[in-house]
C-alpha cells in the first residue's frame, strides 16, 4: 500500500565546506518524520531542521541516495541538487586498493564495517584501551560496552579498519596485545586521522548562508571572494573552442591545452586556500622547456582569474606564448596601473614592492631572481591580506611572463569590481577530503567513471 503524502520536504545537497559530506534541509509541518529517520541513519543535527552525513569512507553521496529513496517511499518530497546528483552518479574506486579481489560492492561493505567501528568509538560504545603502530598501520585493542562486553583487536585506519580478532575479556585482549606490541603500546585511542578530523569538522554546528542577512559589498578586486574556480574553468573551456580539456588518471587535476600546444593550464581541484591551485605555462614549441610560468593559490578571487584567463586566450598577442625580457620597459609597463592608482612603491632589500593604499595587498618584484631569467623562478609575487607572509592568496610569475599579461593583472587589482559578503554561497575550493591512509592502504587518489 502506498503511504499518503507527507507535508515534508527534504533538500539534499553537498556540504558547503566539506566536499564529500551531504546536508539535508527539512521543511514542512511534518518535517519531524523524515528528521527522525535520518537521525536513525547516523545523520547528525547541525542546525534547526538541518542534518549532515559525514563519513570516513567518503561514500556520503551513495548513502544519501539510499536515504532519498527511503524518504520518497515514506511520503516525503525529496529534492537533490544537481551537484549532488553528479556526485551520486560518479562510480569510483580506490586506486591500488589493498584487496584487489573485492568488487566495488564488496569494497563498500568493507568500508561500511570500518565506518560502524568508527561510529561505535565516537559514540562511546567501543572503549579503546590502548593503541600501537605495527610498522605499517595503527592497531588497537578495545571492549564493546554492549555485545556482551566482547573485546576486540583492531587493525588499520579509516576505511580499512577491521576487527582482526576477538577475546572473552579485556584482560585477555590486553595481554595478547601487549605480547605483540609491548614496546610500541600506548594507552587510550590514537590521535584522530586527517579523515576523522575532517568528518568531525563537518558535523559541527552549521550556519546556513540563507539564514544570514545579505551583507554583500563592493570591494577591491583583490579582496573579493574566491568564488567557484571549477565553474570558472568550465565556462572558459565552453567559450573557447581552441582550448581542450584533458583529465589525468586522477580526478584531482584537470589540464587545459591550447590548440597550439604552447599554452597550458593546470587546475588542481582540491588545493587549500594557500596552496597552488592553478599553473599556467607557456612553451616555444610543444616539446620545448617552459618559457614562463604563472601560479595562483586556491583563495585567489574568481574575478582576477577570469580576467587573466580571458587575456591569456587572446590569440592576437604573440607575446602570450613567446614571453618577454624582464627589462626596465617591461617593469614600467607591468606596474604603471599600480602607480596610476596610487599604490606606493618602495625598495626592501633585493625587492621592489608596490603596496595598495590600504596596505592590504601588494606586488613584489624580486630583482635577484629577475637576473636568473632562465631558471623560471618566482620573480613577481602578487598577494592580498595582512602581509605577504600572512597572505590570503598569492599569485606568482616567472621572469619572462609577458608584460601585457602582467599589466592586465595589475590593472585588475586596482578595480573595485569584486564582491565580498556573508551571503556568498559558492562552494570553496580549499578543503581537501581525500583520506590519509596508512602505508598499507591505497594512495589517496581514486579512479572514477560516470554511470551510464
Amino acid at each position: 500500500m502506498t503511504n499518503p503524502s507527507l507535508d515534508a520536504h527534504v533538500r539534499f545537497d553537498l556540504h558547503p565546506t566539506h566536499p564529500s559530506a551531504v546536508t539535508a534541509i527539512l521543511t514542512g509541518s511534518q518535517a519531524h518524520i523524515p528528521h527522525v529517520g535520518l537521525e536513525a541513519g547516523n545523520w547528525s543535527v547541525v542546525a534547526p531542521n538541518t542534518l549532515v552525513l559525514a563519513r570516513i569512507d567518503h561514500e556520503e553521496p551513495y548513502y544519501a541516495e539510499q536515504a532519498a529513496r527511503e524518504l520518497t517511499a515514506g511520503g516525503s518530497t525529496v529534492e537533490i541538487t544537481p551537484r549532488l546528483r553528479e556526485a551520486m552518479d560518479e562510480e569510483w574506486t580506490w586506486a591500488t586498493y589493498p584487496m584487489p579481489w573485492c568488487t566495488r560492492s564488496e569494497i563498500r561493505e568493507v568500508s561500511d564495517q570500518a565506518q560502524k567501528i568508527y561510529d561505535d568509538i565516537r559514540h562511546g560504545h567501543l572503549l579503546i584501551h590502548a593503541h600501537a603502530h605495527d610498522g605499517h598501520t595503527t592497531v588497537a585493542v578495545g571492549t564493546y560496552l554492549h555485545r556482551g562486553g566482547t573485546s576486540v583487536y583492531l587493525h588499520g585506519e579509516d576505511h580499512l579498519r577491521q576487527i582482526a580478532d576477538t577475546f572473552d575479556s579485556p584482560a585477555k585482549a590486553l595481554s595478547a596485545f601487549e605480547k605483540v606490541h609491548g614496546s610500541e603500546m600506548r594507552p587510550g585511542p590514537a590521535l584522530p586521522t586527517d579523515t576523522e578530523r575532517a568528518a568531525a569538522e563537518a558535523r559541527k554546528p552549521l550556519t546556513l548562508p540563507a539564514a544570514i542577512p545579505p551583507t554583500e559589498e563592493t570591494v577591491p578586486a583583490y579582496a573579493a571572494d574566491a568564488g567557484n574556480h571549477d565553474a570558472l574553468l568550465d565556462r572558459f573551456l565552453a567559450a573557447h573552442g581552441d582550448w581542450q580539456r584533458w583529465r589525468t588518471w586522477s580526478d584531482e587535476t584537470t589540464h587545459a591545452i591550447h590548440e597550439s600546444q604552447t599554452l597550458r593550464i593546470e587546475r588542481i581541484h582540491e588545493a587549500r586556500a594557500g596552496q597552488i591551485a592553478w599553473i599556467v605555462a607557456a612553451y616555444e614549441t610543444p616539446v620545448s622547456e617552459r618559457i614562463w610560468a604563472l601560479t595562483a593559490t586556491g583563495a585567489t578571487p574568481e574575478a582576477i582569474l577570469q580576467n587573466l584567463l580571458e587575456d591569456l586566450s587572446d590569440g592576437h598577442r604573440r607575446d602570450r606564448a613567446t614571453g618577454a625580457s624582464l627589462d626596465e620597459e617591461t617593469v614600467n609597463t607591468a606596474t604603471r596601473p599600480l602607480i596610476d592608482a596610487g599604490w606606493h612603491p618602495a625598495i626592501e632589500g633585493r625587492c621592489i614592492r608596490w603596496t595598495a593604499p590600504g596596505a592590504d595587498a601588494g606586488v613584489q618584484l624580486d630583482a635577484f631572481t629577475a637576473q636568473r631569467a632562465n631558471d623560471n623562478l618566482d620573480t613577481w609575487t602578487v598577494w592580498a591580506g595582512p602581509s605577504l607572509e600572512e597572505a590570503t592568496w598569492t599569485l606568482t610569475a616567472s621572469p619572462h611572463t609577458p608584460s601585457s599579461l602582467l599589466a592586465t593583472l595589475t590593472e585588475n587589482l586596482t578595480q573595485k569590481a569584486g564582491t565580498h559578503g556573508s551571503d556568498r554561497t559558492a562552494r570553496p575550493n580549499s578543503i581537501p577530503l581525500r583520506p590519509s591512509p596508512p602505508a598499507t592502504a591505497p594512495p589517496a587518489e581514486r579512479t572514477s567513471s560516470r554511470r551510464r
